[in-house]
């Protein structure tokens, strides 16, 4: 509001401020992602239900991983905080620079011929 001191201005809503406190700790997981493998990293935001948003991350190494966060609006703001350049969609470039392990592989194949997955 115009003419409203910092004193009288109201404070944050607890669940702002735990959403902040979120943000905060998994931006410096993926800054620490990112550091790893190149020293930078792109990421996309997904829905994964209600209670939940991943961070699928592609460093420049070609490494991949993911975070999981509460809401999409935190996954934003922690990719924003790292510096993490987010993309629109998980193709492209993006995919195109994915590295898997013969452990994918491996998992894969295991999953598909109907057998214990690794």
């Amino acid at each position: 509001m115009p003419g409203m001191s910092q004193e009288t201005a109201p404070a944050a809503s607890p669940s702002a401020a735990r959403d902040d406190r979120r943000a905060q700790r998994l931006a410096k997981r993926l800054r620490a992602f990112a550091a790893a493998h190149g020293g930078s990293a792109d990421g996309v935001v997904e829905y994964v239900g209600r209670d939940a948003t991943r961070i699928v991350l592609v460093g420049a190494d070609g490494a991949w991983g993911d975070q999981v966060a509460p809401s999409y609006a935190v996954a934003q703001r922690a990719a924003e905080l790292s510096g993490v350049a987010l993309q629109e969609a998980f193709e492209g470039e993006t995919a195109l620079r994915v590295r898997t392990s013969a452990y994918e592989w491996k998992r894969m194949a295991g999953i598909q011929l109907g057998g214990r997955a690794v």
